[in-house]
């Protein structure tokens, strides 16, 4: 089962997504699918139809993990 995950990268925004199961200590990869901004807008770096994207531990801050509750507080009041 997929958990929701918010990865801070350094000198960049926080990214969401959701990853199969969280980075063990040997790893030094973590993979994201579904990678967004936390407001659910689609990341400018990454090319159109991305829908997978691996990052370097050794680049991140920290990682947060979320329940399917704590989620749709993150995404906050959308405007229509």
């Amino acid at each position: 089962m997929a958990q929701t995950v918010i990865i801070h990268i350094q000198g960049e925004d926080a990214v969401m997504g959701e990853v199969e199961q969280l980075p063990a200590p040997t790893d030094v990869l973590v993979t994201l699918t579904n990678p967004r901004r936390i407001d659910g807008k689609d990341l400018y770096y990454l090319a159109e139809g991305v829908v997978t994207v691996a990052w370097p531990l050794h680049r991140l801050n920290f990682i947060e993990i979320t329940s399917a509750r704590d989620e749709d507080e993150i995404m906050g009041f959308v405007r229509e």
